[in-house]
Order: structure tokens, then sequence, then C-alpha cells
């Protein structure tokens, strides 16, 4: 049947990708779609074991203490299992998957670590490393919501105080937040992500909305 393809949403902590990607899995659902959802870094397996230990500080408690290459790293042995056990057997038939973060995740988090001056050859690295080197799935389609620092932190800070969850080295940093940001517009424009703004004419957009444009670009790669 020839291979599947790969639709992933990104976008910082408090980008409201979660709340976007569960009504989008719903509509599909609604929609007759066929699909098979996945989600990353996945924390209950022992896959993600030096994430686990990176995010909680083992390696010290800023970002920064890790480098980019090296973390990224942690993250692609990640999927690289989760492929091999999990979903790359569906996906090389020929069925659709929907990813919740993917190797992009990398590109915004890691790469706020990189000069920008070095941003390009860090991107090419990242990508030769997991869709070549690797041999995982190169995504048909990223779509990437967009924040602003302010509303990203308000948001984890309420999620945080309903699941009564403490934020790891990267959700506790502002400034690095910030660069997430940065990063990612750069990172959107050198890969042809398509990125959707979560305002308009000046307020946060709803999620009924936004939903509704997202569904429309994916739709329109299927």
């Amino acid at each position: 049947m020839g291979q599947g393809k790969l639709i992933v949403l990104e976008g910082i902590d408090g980008s409201g990708k979660s709340a976007q990607y569960r009504r989008l899995c719903a509509r599909f659902e609604e929609e007759g779609i066929a699909f098979r959802h996945i989600v990353f870094p996945r924390y209950d397996q022992e896959s993600s074991a030096l994430i686990r230990m990176y995010l909680g500080g083992a390696f010290g408690g800023s970002p920064s203490d890790v480098n980019a290459y090296a973390a990224s790293t942690f993250f692609s042995v990640d999927r690289y299992a989760s492929y091999r056990t999990d979903w790359g057997a569906a996906y090389e038939r020929g069925e659709l998957i929907l990813s919740d973060r993917y190797t992009t995740s990398n590109a915004v988090h890691q790469g706020s670590k990189v000069p920008e001056a070095e941003l390009p050859a860090f991107f090419d690295w990242l990508y030769d490393l997991e869709y070549n080197k690797l041999g995982l799935p190169r995504p048909d389609l990223v779509i990437y919501l967009d924040v602003d620092v302010e509303t990203s932190l308000a948001r984890m800070e309420r999620r945080q105080l309903k699941h009564h969850t403490q934020a790891d080295i990267h959700e506790k940093d502002a400034a690095y937040l910030e660069r997430c940001l940065r990063v990612g517009h750069l990172a959107a424009a050198h890969y042809g992500w398509r990125v959707v703004p979560f305002q308009k004419d000046g307020e946060v957009r709803a999620l009924a909305e936004k939903h509704e444009e997202i569904f429309q670009i994916v739709r329109s790669v299927l």
C-alpha cells in the first residue's frame, strides 16, 4: 500500500496544542476518518528515561545545562522506540498518523539553546538525524500553534493547579520560553510549517474557531 501520512501538531507549553489535538481527534472520528494518534514524549515508557531525568533536573536545574545536541538525542531515542514498537507498521501499511509533538519540538525547544546564526545548521542536523540516520518518517504537514509568553505561563499555571503538578525545568523558565517562541517562528519559516495565530483582531481566538482553521488545513493534505 505504500507509506501513510504523518500530521503533527506543534507548539510550546500553553499554546493550546493539547486541546486542539483532542478536538482534531474527535473531529476525525466524527467524520469517519481512520487514523492512529500518538503523543510525545512517552513518559510512561522506558525509552523516555533520559527525558524524565533531563526535565526533572537530574542533569542540571536549567535547560542550558544540557546542550541542544545531547538533549535532542534523548527525545530522538524515544521516538525511534515508539516507531519500531508501536506505530511504524501502521504507517508503512499506509495509515494516517496524527502526532501531538514530534521531531519538531526539538527544533523549537533545543533550538532555543543555539546561537541564531547557527540555527539553520542545527535545524538541518536535527532532521538529518531523525529522518535519514534513524529512518523515522518525515511529516507531511506540521501545524504550529502560536502563542505569547504571558498566555503560555498563565495557561501552564492553571493546568498545574488543576492537576496538582509541578513545572519542569522548561516550564518554570520564562526567559527560556521567550527564546522558544522566537525560535519557533524561525523553525516554521525554515521548514515550511503552517502557523496558526492565537489572536484575531487583538483578541485570543475561540477554541472552536481555531479548530475549524486547523481542520481545514489538515483536510487539504488528506
